[in-house]
């Protein structure tokens, strides 16, 4: 009533009754009501129609948020749930369901990839970006019932199940995907090989947070890795004890490098078949306020996992050519370099400078590098190698045999020298077949202008053989143990005869092994050529 009133008082105002008035006079009142009824029906036809514009705006807004949503919980590449999903999952499972006790029925597989990084740098981006998108085609074809697989990140997976009351279960799985993921990889005119070391860990009534569970089985994933990789194994309370106690032994470490705690020790290189001295190999010893003297056993790849390698490095470096600066100018240094540090565009710079810090000349210092370092990236070895080589410092493969490398390898980068595992040297005393192995590495060395150095000669019968066969060098217990600067300055003394030599004598053992008969299969006739090339 109100707005008909204001409608009729605001028409009289403006004259809209008048203006009414002459229409129905100048047109019938048919095509009046028609006019009106068109206006209306116009009126509506664009309501209507602003509201369907309206609603399919909110609709793909809508669209654009869950999509949106989608794409913050789910990785690009291979379209499993991300990290952050994954954690959602895993805390509305907690909260979920839970047995009679109240703990809940889950596990946590933790999947992470084994040499997935030479896959990249040998093959490139693309060919991992493909791995990753294969290795997560396999995990769902064996993922569970019930079961919620995501990419974490990089080249970690996780899966979470429900075992029941078998964990038996989750071990068949752990073995499953080992195989599965191990199987290779088709790509472009070969194939890519990887692996997979898995962690694993069930609820708890301590441990049922996602964060909690998520941690452990990373502990126990990383035990897999330290235990050999292409494993599984699951998270137990002395695992986290072991976490504990590598943390502060990693502390330590980086308080020991600062302090200057690691020192070098020194192994004799002697030459076959007369044992003058030639030089020494530089061994990282940890001088540990706690624990004494440390190997490098204890503390060389934990410097490497916590990025701290090159500081050791140089500062061992540093060490030993202060120290042996002033021992008789022919005696030369080997000093092993990481593959971590061999990535390092800087490295030769960082070499010269310490050599010029301390005075140390660059034709006596020996890099030693091993086989895994090339299939990090052959490139970056490429490059430093020849740097280092221009300036005068040789340049050895050390460990040859247990590592990747191939005769390209040894072809394309020049190296000076080829170092012989000490496995092989301890076990061709075994027998004739692996002797050959020995000797066949001597002759391809030989063939491609290498010196060749034993390690791990411990036995007279050993040196008189590989003499024999054409090795250069030998380094081993058997001319003497690594020791300090301190003992290493008293045996130079005692080596070096009135000539002004330095020979390392045959020990009181050795003198006894020759008397009682040496080794029977190192005694036999050499192998024939046929069989050494």
């Amino acid at each position: 009533m109100m707005i008909g009133t204001c409608v009729w008082l605001l028409g009289t105002r403006l004259g809209f009754f008048t203006f009414l008035g002459e229409a129905t006079r100048t047109y019938e009142l048919q095509d009046l009501l028609m006019l009106s009824l068109c206006m209306s029906l116009g009126l509506v036809a664009a309501s209507v129609r602003k509201s369907l514009k309206l609603r399919r705006a909110m609709r793909d807004r809508d669209g654009a948020e869950a999509q949106a949503e989608s794409v913050a919980r789910h990785d690009a590449l291979t379209g499993l749930a991300n990290r952050r999903l994954f954690r959602e999952t895993l805390e509305a499972r907690i909260q979920g369901g839970s047995d009679a006790a109240g703990v809940p029925r889950i596990a946590v597989m933790l999947i992470d990839l084994d040499r997935f990084k030479p896959v990249n740098d040998l093959h490139g981006h693309a060919a991992g970006d493909a791995a990753l998108c294969v290795v997560a085609d396999r995990l769902r074809l064996l993922r569970p019932a019930q079961g919620f697989l995501a990419r974490l990140g990089g080249d970690e997976f996780a899966l979470l199940v429900d075992p029941g009351d078998d964990l038996e279960v989750l071990a068949r799985l752990a073995q499953g995907i080992i195989a599965s993921i191990s199987q290779p990889i088709a790509w472009e005119q070969g194939h890519l090989e990887i692996g997979a070391t898995v962690g694993i860990t069930t609820a708890t009534e301590e441990c049922r947070i996602a964060e909690a569970l998520l941690h452990s089985a990373d502990v126990a994933m990383d035990q897999g890795k330290r235990d050999g990789r292409a494993t599984f194994r699951f998270f137990h309370l002395d695992m986290g004890h072991a976490l504990k106690a590598r943390a502060r032994l990693e502390g330590e470490l980086r308080v020991g490098i600062e302090r200057g705690e690691i020192e070098p020790f020194y192994q004799p290189v002697v030459s076959l078949p007369g044992r003058d001295l030639i030089g020494f190999e530089v061994l990282a010893r940890w001088n540990h306020p706690q624990h004494g003297i440390l190997g490098p056993d204890a503390f060389i790849t934990l410097a490497e996992e916590t990025d701290q390698i090159a500081e050791l490095t140089w500062g061992l470096m540093r060490k030993a050519c202060a120290d042996a600066r002033q021992w008789p100018a022919h005696l030369q240094l080997a000093v092993n370099i990481s593959p971590i540090q061999l990535r390092d565009p800087r490295l030769p710079e960082r070499i010269l400078a310490i050599l010029t810090e301390t005075g140390f000349a660059p034709y006596r210092l020996e890099i030693e590098i091993t086989e895994t370092a090339l299939v990090n990236d052959l490139e970056a070895a490429r490059t430093a190698l020849t740097s280092l080589q221009a300036f005068g410092i040789r340049v050895a493969l050390d460990d040859f045999g247990t590592g990747y490398s191939s005769l390209y390898h040894l072809r394309e980068l020049r190296f000076d020298k080829l170092k012989i595992d000490r496995s092989y040297v301890e076990a061709m005393r075994l027998s004739s077949e692996r002797a050959k192995l020995v000797d066949a590495i001597i002759a391809l060395g030989s063939s491609l202008g290498l010196l060749t150095t034993a390690e791990g000669i411990e036995t007279g019968s050993s040196v008189d053989w590989l003499a024999g066969q054409g090795c250069t060098y030998g380094q081993g217990y058997l001319f003497g143990k690594p020791q300090d600067k301190g003992i290493t300055d008293e045996l130079l003394v005692q080596w070096t005869d009135a000539a002004g030599r330095i020979v390392i004598a045959p020990s009181p053992m050795e003198t006894t092994e020759s008397r009682s008969g040496s080794n029977p299969i190192l005694s036999a006739p050499p192998v024939p050529d046929h069989v050494a090339a």
